[in-house]
C-alpha cells in the first residue's frame, strides 16, 4: 500500500503534468525571442499546414529538406521585386531586420554595398517534449541570410543543429524519485527553457547537440524520435514564416507607407 508520501507525490505530479498539457495546449510553452511571428501562434500555424501528428508530419517534410555540403538544413528562396532598385529593397529589408529582431546582436552583417543582411537569432524551446526519464528542451539558432539585387531578393535559412537542454529527472517518473528541493531547483533552472544564471554546475541538466540529417526522420531508430519530430515541423513553420515576412515586406514594406510619395 502507497504511503501518504508517496500519494502526494503522485498528485503533485498529476498536477504538473496537467498543468504543462494545459499551457501548451494555450501555446505558451514555446517563447520565440524574434517577432517574426508570436509564440502563441507558432504551433497553431504548423498544425494547420503539416497535421497536429508529428511523426507523420515529419517524415512528409523530410522529402523536400536539403542538406547543404556542411550537413546543415537549408532553405532558399528567390523573391521577385520587378521595378525595386538594389538600394530600395536594402533600405526596406533593413527596416524590416531592425524592427523584427529585438536583439541587438542578432544582425551579425549588415552591408549596404554587397546588398547582404545576415541575421542569426537563437528561437529558445522550439519543441519540449517530456519523456519517461528526461525533459528535452530544443532551442534553434537559424542563419538567415538576405541577399539583395535590382528587382530581386535571395533569402537563405540555414539550421546547422538542433542546441538541447536535458533535464534529468524531467520525466513522468521523475517526481517520484526527487525530493522536493531537487524539484524546486528544478522549476528554478529550466522554468523558461533556460538555465538560470547560466549555471553549467546543476547535475540535472545536460548540454547537447543534436545533428540534425542523424535524427528522426532522416534516421529512423531514434531515442527521440517524438522529440526531433516535432522539432523538424516547427523549424520548417518558422522557415516558411520567415520568408512569408519577407516577401510581404519587399512587396509591401513593413508598414505599407514606404513610397516616396510624402
Amino acid at each position: 500500500m502507497l504511503s501518504l508520501d508517496k500519494v502526494q507525490k503522485i498528485l503533485a505530479m498529476i498536477k504538473n503534468i496537467v498543468l504543462t498539457i494545459l499551457l501548451s495546449l494555450c501555446g505558451i510553452a514555446i517563447p520565440v525571442n524574434a517577432q517574426v511571428m508570436r509564440a502563441s501562434d507558432l504551433e497553431k500555424y504548423a498544425k494547420e499546414r503539416y497535421g497536429d501528428k508529428w511523426l507523420d508530419a515529419a517524415a512528409n517534410l523530410a522529402k523536400d529538406v536539403r542538406f547543404d555540403k556542411n550537413q546543415s538544413m537549408t532553405y532558399q528562396e528567390v523573391i521577385e521585386a520587378p521595378g525595386k532598385t538594389k538600394q530600395q529593397l536594402y533600405v526596406m529589408l533593413n527596416y524590416w531586420a531592425t524592427a523584427t529582431f529585438k536583439d541587438k546582436q542578432a544582425i551579425t552583417l549588415n552591408d549596404k554595398d554587397a546588398g547582404c543582411i545576415i541575421i542569426s537569432s537563437t528561437i529558445d524551446a522550439i519543441a519540449d517534449h517530456t519523456g519517461t526519464l528526461y525533459r528535452y528542451i530544443v532551442n534553434i539558432t537559424p542563419v538567415i541570410r538576405i541577399d539583395i539585387k535590382d528587382g530581386k531578393v535571395r533569402v537563405t535559412y540555414t539550421v546547422q543543429n538542433y542546441d538541447v537542454l536535458k533535464v534529468e529527472s524531467g520525466g513522468w517518473l521523475g517526481g517520484l524519485t526527487e525530493t522536493d528541493r531537487d524539484r524546486n531547483r528544478r522549476k528554478d533552472v529550466y522554468g523558461d527553457g533556460k538555465r538560470m544564471n547560466a549555471d553549467k554546475t546543476d547535475r540535472h541538466l545536460y548540454d547537447e547537440q543534436w545533428q540534425i540529417d542523424l535524427r528522426y526522420p532522416f534516421v529512423e531508430k531514434d531515442s527521440q524520435k517524438r522529440t526531433c519530430a516535432k522539432a523538424l515541423v516547427m523549424t520548417h513553420a518558422y522557415s516558411n514564416a520567415i520568408m512569408d515576412k519577407i516577401e510581404e515586406a519587399v512587396k509591401n514594406g513593413l508598414i505599407g507607407n514606404e513610397d516616396d510619395n510624402w
